[in-house]
């Protein structure tokens, strides 16, 4: 089984893409908020940036578990803060970020409080039609499983 998740997940990396407008959803003290963030994609894992004065900051301290949307993906997954955009440590975020969103890394990447974001994915699923019957698509990555499910 591990050998098709891998297989099946590298498909999906690629379907992913290296970069999106992606919405980011958090969750603290029994209140849920979204919004659209600026995602480079490396090494399978997710980062953006945010200030750490923003709700979203707070309630990853307080709850690490959050989730992506993008197209038909659903992306479960742990947030860790990692420091500042530009420390010495994340010049791969700031290469990627430059590259693929140059205005969000001029206007927000050097202020002092702003903070990087890594989510490692635990769970992705999406829809998928094949001969006209619906699917779920199902990636565990921590069973390292991927699973087909029929919703008929």
């Amino acid at each position: 089984m591990g050998n098709d998740f891998i297989e099946k997940a590298s498909e999906l990396w690629e379907k992913i893409g290296s970069h999106s407008i992606m919405i980011l959803s958090t969750c603290s003290n029994n209140r849920v908020t979204s919004r659209s963030m600026s995602v480079v994609i490396s090494n399978n894992k997710f980062y953006c940036q945010t200030d750490e004065t923003f709700l979203k900051y707070k309630q990853i301290l307080i709850n690490a578990n959050v989730a992506l949307c993008l197209n038909n993906y659903s992306i479960e997954g742990k947030c860790r803060i990692i420091g500042n955009p530009l420390d010495q440590s994340n010049a791969f975020f700031i290469e990627l970020y430059k590259k693929h969103f140059y205005g969000s890394y001029e206007a927000y990447s050097a202020i002092q409080t702003e903070k990087l974001l890594e989510i490692t994915p635990t769970l992705i699923y999406s829809w998928e039609y094949k001969l006209n019957k619906p699917f779920m698509e199902y990636y565990d990555f921590e069973t390292q499983t991927y699973r087909l499910v029929s919703v008929e």
